[in-house]
């Protein structure tokens, strides 16, 4: 059974599915108003990793992932460019799903838009002044947050805690009867959006349309939610304040990744360090891109630069020369058995909240064994070690490339260098060094043979 560290928790907990042999999955989506960054691309693969592990493992898995298609950053960049809302929420969703696809990210089974729920998160908050959690105030309407006597406890701080840090990352305004309190519909201001309301004309606040959305999609007591763990404060902590507020049952278990980080220091474009999603995929891949988040705990803040993507790179061509070497020496994965010792290891680092650095491992392990057994000659156990890295990395969303008629023509000169080596003519095996090299190509010698790359 699959564990999670459960933030609410603080400890990991058995993933015991709602509904038996499905699970209901709700993972906060974007803000969009400008291109996705690296560390969109990683949230983005972690809880694809997650949703991909659970199906592999027999569970029916819905997975809600929403947009953010009306807010101040959206209506800022309409005002700078000269364009409306709609157009710049169309054309930014369109560049998120298009580095997605890059990634290899499994589209959601539901993508709701907010702008489609005005109505359901109107209703929210008329469940929510009729509960006593809500007040009216000149700028719209607030959640009432020492009326909620929980607040907090996904942050796991007090209320005395929160007022102390308040306006570090809450909107600080007059009309609310605290800091903390957070607005749940918006007065309209002029020339923004605006729909009509029992409160007058407006638009919603954040953090009530994720509240209306996986509630009306997956229903009360959903099986997990997810984001990064910058979204735990205010925003998760906001979402479970007004479901709970309003009388739903909300999510069972809460799932948080870690940040990217670059040189250390936390990504930002004042600090001069901020990369595009589209440009790390650029100049390394989709594929190298997915085996670096894989590589690092999905708890952990990790470093997405180039050395870390160049060293995944490395590893996804292991994996595509083993399918090369496989078809060159007649191995066939098709039809034969899995290694068992293999994966059981692969489920128990995975059924451990999510160890995919341990899986990850369990996979390159029985690469290594593959390229011993086609060393020596052994068929039956090259297949089927073969067939199991191709099932594992399959679980994890990393697919293994065998090549073209071009790669075929590189394995033979890269074994026709092998052979010079053996037989000491270095200065053949370094001219055809310099051929691959002038056409872009990386060699690399490992005890089970030369592999290659480009770049």
């Amino acid at each position: 059974m699959v564990q999670v560290y459960d933030t609410l928790a603080r400890a990991k907990v058995e993933l015991d599915p709602r509904d038996p042999g499905k699970l209901a999955m709700y993972v906060c989506g974007p803000t969009v108003y400008d291109v996705p960054h690296v560390g969109h691309g990683r949230t983005a693969v972690v809880f694809d990793v997650a949703r991909r592990y659970l199906q592999w493992s027999g569970l029916d898995v819905h997975y809600v992932s929403n947009v953010t298609d009306v807010e101040d950053k959206i209506i800022a960049r309409a005002a700078e460019t000269g364009s409306t809302e709609p157009e710049v929420a169309q054309q930014f969703e369109s560049a998120y799903w298009e580095q997605l696809e890059r990634l290899n990210v499994q589209t959601p089974d539901d993508v709701p838009h907010a702008t489609a729920y005005i109505e359901r998160m109107i209703s929210l908050i008329e469940e929510l002044m009729d509960a006593g959690h809500a007040y009216v105030a000149d700028t719209g309407v607030y959640f009432d947050v020492a009326a909620f006597a929980q607040y907090g406890a996904l942050s796991h701080r007090t209320l005395d805690q929160l007022l102390e840090s308040a306006g570090a990352r809450v909107d600080v305004d007059e009309a609310k009867r605290n800091a903390v309190d957070f607005v749940l519909w918006k007065a309209a201001k002029p020339g923004e959006p605006a729909w009509d309301s029992p409160w007058g004309s407006g638009r919603p606040g954040w953090h009530i349309e994720c509240s209306a959305m996986s509630l009306d999609l997956l229903g009360e007591g959903f099986d997990l939610h997810g984001g990064g763990d910058d979204l735990i404060f205010p925003h998760h902590e906001n979402e479970r304040a007004q479901a709970e507020g309003a009388g739903h049952t909300f999510a069972r278990h809460w799932m948080h990744s870690g940040m990217v980080v670059i040189g250390g220091e936390k990504m930002s474009k004042s600090l001069g360090n901020f990369r595009t999603l589209g440009e790390a995929l650029d100049a390394h891949g989709g594929r190298a891109f997915r085996l670096a988040v894989l590589q690092t705990h999905y708890r952990k803040a990790m470093e997405l630069g180039d050395a870390e993507l160049e060293a995944a790179a490395s590893g996804i061509a292991k994996l595509d020369a083993l399918a090369r070497r496989a078809t060159a020496a007649g191995v066939d994965a098709a039809g034969a058995a899995l290694d068992e010792e293999t994966v059981a290891r692969f489920r128990s680092e995975m059924d451990d909240d999510f160890g995919s650095p341990g899986a990850v491992a369990c996979v390159f392990d029985a690469l290594n064994g593959a390229n011993q057994a086609i060393n020596g000659g052994d068929q039956g156990r090259a297949a089927t070690l073969l067939a199991t890295v191709i099932e594992l990395a399959s679980a994890l969303g990393l697919e293994i490339n065998a090549g073209t008629g071009e790669n075929a023509e590189i394995d033979a000169l890269v074994a026709q260098r092998d052979a010079a080596r053996a037989a000491k003519d270095f200065a053949a095996a370094d001219r055809i060094r310099d051929e691959l090299a002038a056409r872009g190509l990386t060699l690399e010698d490992t005890p089970t043979g030369t592999i290659w790359h480009r770049g």
